[in-house]
């Protein structure tokens, strides 16, 4: 963090891109809390497979990682911690988002709830559909694009190093999130009614609506080659392969994705160059032959 540390204290980066990496670090601080927190309170409760519930505990240990590296980051720059985790309470256009998690999910902890009638089942599926395919695989992507546009522009190189494998972590999630949906409708066919799919359909498109919103908030003149309208045909394409992954037609208007680059970051292992930077892919392997 000592160029970005630099960059940021010598006004090299402008005020345009320090309010959108405070957004964005904002937004991701309170989801980030809110995934794991249903993780452990929700999805480890009633997902009883062995395997699948070892892979929550990595995904909560790895949503935990990610809210440090918020607060790294933040210490590293002199962010006010406490501005940027309530920036879910204070900035309206993530407010709107974590309204909107609250609002079409329910309480699955309490007393009367029963995990194995027809509508509890159900209420078990919207769960998941709303923090795996809204929340984690559509709120968090175009934050994605707009701090990762940043290294790309040799600007704040050690904050997208670590945006870097938070996505990666988070697109691993996506994946897990998508075998359990679909696992258990293929296992309880009868609760993936048409008035559910359509419900969800109207949530995707509520999700897609906000989080186009918040683009327009974080970029209101256009920065590092991004504008606000470029995030109308990203959300629209990444509804698009969400709503695809779990077997429903409907599809928005754009299936254009104006961020191709992104997919380097998940598919291409990091490469530095050994004279510029220090190399961290080969570091694993050394530790293991001096542990062993």
């Amino acid at each position: 963090m000592q160029q970005d540390i630099k960059q940021w204290k010598q006004n090299e980066i402008t005020e345009d891109e320090k309010l959108l990496v405070k957004r964005c670090l904002g937004f991701f601080a309170g989801s980030e809390s809110l995934v794991g927190n249903n993780l452990l309170l929700s999805a480890f409760k009633y997902i009883t497979d062995a395997e699948c519930r070892q892979y929550i505990l990595r995904q909560a240990f790895e949503e935990s990682l990610h809210n440090l590296t918020i607060v790294y980051i933040c210490d590293s720059l002199d962010l006010d911690v406490k501005e940027v985790f309530h920036a879910y309470e204070n900035i309206p256009s993530i407010k709107a988002k974590d309204d909107f998690l609250m609002e079409i999910t329910s309480d699955l902890d309490r007393a009367d709830f029963n995990p194995l009638s027809k509508n509890g089942k159900q209420e078990i599926l919207r769960n998941l559909l709303t923090y795996y395919i809204v929340c984690e695989g559509t709120f968090f992507f175009s934050g994605f694009a707009m701090l990762l546009a940043l290294g790309r522009q040799n600007k704040l190189q050690g904050v997208s190093d670590q945006i870097k494998y938070t996505l990666r972590d988070e697109s691993s999630h996506i994946q897990f999130g998508i075998y359990i949906i679909n696992t258990l409708i293929e296992q309880n066919p009868s609760i993936w009614t048409k008035v559910m799919q359509g419900e969800f359909i109207e949530h995707i498109k509520r999700a897609v609506d906000l989080e186009i919103a918040y683009a327009h908030d974080v970029l209101p003149t256009g920065i590092l080659g991004l504008n606000a309208e470029m995030f109308v045909d990203y959300m629209h394409y990444i509804g698009n392969r969400r709503l695809e992954a779990i077997g429903l037609d409907y599809k928005f208007p754009s299936d254009h994705n104006p961020f191709p680059w992104l997919g380097e970051v998940v598919d291409v292992q990091a490469m530095g160059n050994f004279f510029e930077r220090r190399v961290r892919e080969y570091q694993q392997s050394g530790s293991l032959e001096d542990d062993f």
